[in-house]
């Protein structure tokens, strides 16, 4: 009895190490950021948890979502690299492979990934996805099938989250630190 109350050795080592091989790697991935940061994107781990980020994807110029500002979060397990983040857009979103919940329908985030990947890699492919998006493989069909039969629509409706994005930017924060508080 008592031995299931207590923690074994490897747990309590577990449990202080705080330099776990996921935990070395985000490290290094948040230096890289850092150091080169890809235009356009930008994340860093919470000030508590570097298994849980926050992003900033600013939308690619030349395509309907340029000047949003669109925040993500990205919540990795123990296992990272070699199993993806969770990862999912906190503002609004309307794009064929985007979820009501901001989950993010992406090949390389699912069956495609690659222990090689990286923060950066994760984000600028989220970016590129915005102008290219895969209807045939859609999370929100009427997106997909307006961004297919009716584009004028479909920009239309991107061009409205765009300008939501700058007007919620703030709020969503405000949001995350709620939860946060909890």
């Amino acid at each position: 009895m008592l031995k299931d109350f207590f923690l074994s050795r490897t747990e309590v080592i577990r449990y202080f190490n705080m330099s776990t091989p996921a935990r070395r790697r985000l490290m290094r991935d948040f230096k890289r950021l850092q150091e080169d940061p890809p235009a356009g994107v930008s994340g860093a781990p919470t000030d508590n948890n570097i298994m849980i980020w926050n992003a900033v994807i600013f939308g690619p110029h030349d395509t309907p979502f340029e000047d949003g500002t669109f925040k993500l979060t990205l919540e990795f397990t123990e296992e990272y690299p070699n199993k993806p983040p969770t990862v999912r857009f906190v503002s609004k979103m309307f794009h064929p492979n985007v979820y009501a919940d901001g989950s993010i329908c992406l090949d390389i985030l699912q069956n495609r990934w690659s222990p090689t990947y990286d923060v950066s890699a994760i984000l600028t492919s989220i970016q590129s996805l915005l102008d290219e998006p895969n209807p045939n493989s859609p999370a929100n069909s009427l997106a997909a099938q307006l961004y297919q039969e009716n584009r004028r629509e479909y920009e239309k409706r991107v061009a409205a989250i765009v300008e939501q994005s700058w007007l919620n930017f703030n709020d969503d924060e405000g949001k995350e630190s709620k939860k946060d508080a909890s």
